[in-house]
């Protein structure tokens, strides 16, 4: 391989090469056409590398140097040069890339302020400009506008979390926040409900039957839990502390065979020992019966003795 490189590479001057390295290192593998000319490599020369596999195209205009391995970095990298400069991470991409989304979104989103058509697997905001903040080598919309832009197509439910997770990562600035907030602003109505109603805790939940449970304690006005709390060595999903209740969210997966029901008894008997009564509700209990769950919890609450 050493030897087909240096075939490919026939021409380029040893600055160029060495320029060429450093600028795939810093961009995750990838350069682009602009790049290359700007260095002195000429189309001939690009061609000539393109044939013999030292550069690998990957988007118009867009190359991998040296091999084309897929990694979620490179392609955001790939996609933010065929947006050309100026562009950045956008919408849930830049959330996911802050780390505030579990998933990586699809597709790709890009913001640009020049005219760029949006490709399979990547959209591009064109002729759009809001000032770029770099993080983890990449250039993001600030964070702001990036919920700004994620209200417009997440749910509220999704969107409060990521707000959650923000503000528990401790990013969010919620005067930033407000001041993009704008009358016919798309998603400006949405962040803005997000904003007034979102729980810190519900960045420290685990699943959507978690999440789902926060929810039906705030509609019913009950004192919201600590969540994930750790009672005698023991992590539990729901904790009333002053109360000395706990709530044990059961979903089939985890907790529908024998063996996980037997552990399932001895936590609550070794709870019970440390002094907390334990509730135990079930998916369908909480999606299908919420009336009788709220009434439950709410006997419980105002059963506790508060220490």
């Amino acid at each position: 391989m050493p030897e087909l490189w240096r075939s490919a590479t026939e021409g380029w001057s040893e600055n160029a090469k060495v320029h060429v390295s450093r600028l795939a290192a810093r961009q995750f593998g990838r350069v682009s056409r602009p790049q290359l000319e700007h260095l002195g490599i000429g189309n001939a020369r690009i061609g000539r590398a393109v044939r013999e596999g030292y550069l690998l195209r990957v988007l118009p205009g867009v190359y991998a140097v040296g091999h084309c391995a897929p990694t979620l970095g490179g392609d955001l990298s790939a996609a933010l040069l065929y947006a050309g400069p100026g562009a950045a991470l956008s919408n849930a991409t830049a959330l996911w890339w802050r780390g505030l989304i579990e998933s990586p979104p699809r597709p790709i989103m890009v913001s640009t302020p020049r005219r760029r058509a949006s490709l399979p697997g990547l959209h591009v905001q064109g002729r759009r400009w809001h000032g770029r903040v770099w993080h983890r080598g990449l250039p993001a919309v600030p964070l702001a506008l990036a919920l700004r832009d994620y209200a417009t197509t997440a749910s509220q439910d999704r969107l409060r979390r990521v707000v959650a997770e923000a503000e528990y990562r401790r990013v969010l600035d919620v005067e930033a926040v407000r001041a993009v907030i704008g009358r016919g602003l798309p998603g400006s109505a949405r962040l803005r409900q997000a904003l007034e109603r979102y729980q810190p805790m519900l960045a420290l939940t685990r699943s959507v039957l978690e999440e789902r449970f926060l929810a039906l304690c705030e509609s019913a006005a009950l004192p919201l839990p600590e969540c994930n709390s750790t009672i005698d060595g023991l992590m539990v999903d729901m904790l009333w502390r002053a109360q000395h209740l706990i709530v044990e969210l059961d979903g089939y997966v985890a907790h529908g065979t024998r063996a996980q029901l037997e552990r399932d008894r001895a936590r609550e008997l070794r709870l019970r020992a440390a002094g907390f009564r334990v509730l135990r509700y079930t998916w369908r209990q909480i999606t299908t019966q919420p009336a009788l769950v709220i009434a439950d919890l709410s006997a419980a609450l105002a059963g506790a003795n508060v220490t």
